[in-house]
């Protein structure tokens, strides 16, 4: 078996914000009722499923919400696949869907006190009052993705693998310096 390698191989980028790739990251899709869902996650992981457009965290990682039958466990690349078998047992029967998706994705890390001008140049989403623990599906440029924040200046944004470059390369040029616009503070 080769080591995985992420889309971005590693990627950095600095200017207004930090802007890094993560690396090689555990993604797990869970499709189903998310009551049904809870209880797995949380005899699995300990973690419950989120509210609308909220992330919950705990120390076996993240789960997001990303619509109202649908969630994603972040985790540690290695451990998607065991904790994927042991999701679909805690599940049964149950009408719901498990899917390891590490390799299908991207996961960029920006941080910075300018990350929220940075993203608003390119995603139609009001950061104003974008608070800890929030998701965001949308877009970057022309391209679906997922963002949330973590702390007061650090993100986490998702996108397929296969617009990974496009979409590092263009947050990357929008935060360039001397692109200030100052909107949030």
């Amino acid at each position: 078996m080769s080591d995985a390698v992420s889309a971005l191989k590693g990627a950095r980028a600095s200017g207004m914000v930090d802007l890094a790739d993560a690396g090689p990251t555990g993604m797990i899709t869970l499709r189903g009722d998310h009551g049904l869902l809870g209880d797995s996650l949380s005899s699995v992981l300990g973690l419950s499923a989120p509210e609308r457009r909220r992330v919950v965290t705990g120390e076996a990682g993240e789960v997001l919400w990303m619509s109202p039958d649908e969630l994603l466990v972040v985790l540690p690349y290695d451990t998607a696949p065991d904790v994927a078998a042991a999701l679909e047992t805690a599940l049964g029967d149950a009408f719901a869907t498990v899917a390891v998706v590490s390799d299908a994705r991207s996961v960029m890390h920006l941080s910075g006190a300018q990350t929220r001008d940075v993203l608003a140049k390119l995603m139609p989403v009001d950061f104003a009052g974008f608070e800890l623990g929030e998701l965001r599906r949308s877009r970057v440029a022309q391209v679906a993705a997922a963002v949330w924040r973590r702390s007061e200046n650090d993100w986490a944004l998702i996108c397929f693998r296969s617009v990974g470059g496009y979409v590092f390369e263009a947050l990357a040029t929008v935060g360039k310096p001397g692109g200030e616009v100052g909107l949030y503070r």
